[in-house]
């Protein structure tokens, strides 16, 4: 099942880079009592993944922390070297966006938001969406019907529906 607008996210553990290699975040900690938009996204370094999605949400970044976003996190079924080195590539490190990699995929599937094209490698990965919790429950859903297209669920259109 989908998550839907009302729902509770549930907790999951996610896998940043630390000072000291990656160490694992509970997304519950991240959630409580704070304003987060989660973009989930198919791949680091894929086609619409770097040309739209994080740019978008890069240029979004301090026009949503103005609306009360306490936190901007970049989702993707990588681990969390590949989603470092692709932050940093692409200035959303810079930006404050916080690269968090679902590595098992459990949270993109408790979500009900995972996809698998197996001709090109892409096992369990996530599907394109954008989403805003407040104290962890879902306000705003945006969630694209095609993975290849970054037009709901990207930064601006967040922003317009805050």
């Amino acid at each position: 099942m989908t998550i839907s607008v009302g729902a509770k996210l549930p907790d999951a553990s996610l896998q940043v880079m630390g000072g000291n290699g990656p160490e694992a975040v509970s997304l519950s900690s991240k959630l409580a009592g704070r304003n987060v938009v989660i973009f989930g996204l198919p791949g680091a370094y894929t086609g619409t993944c770097t040309t739209a999605h994080v740019p978008s949400f890069i240029r979004a970044k301090e026009k949503l922390a103005a609306k009360g976003v306490d936190e901007v996190i970049c989702l993707s079924v990588n681990d969390a070297f590949v989603m470092k080195a692709w932050g940093e590539s692409m200035g959303a490190d810079a930006a404050g966006i916080t690269m968090a990699g679902d590595v098992d995929a459990s949270f993109t599937k408790a979500i009900g938001m995972e996809f698998s094209v197996p001709a090109i490698g892409f096992f369990d990965r996530s599907k394109r969406y954008a989403l805003y919790a407040v104290d962890g429950v879902v306000k705003v859903l945006h969630a694209e019907e095609n993975a290849g297209q970054c037009d709901i669920s990207g930064g601006e259109a967040m922003l317009a529906a805050i």
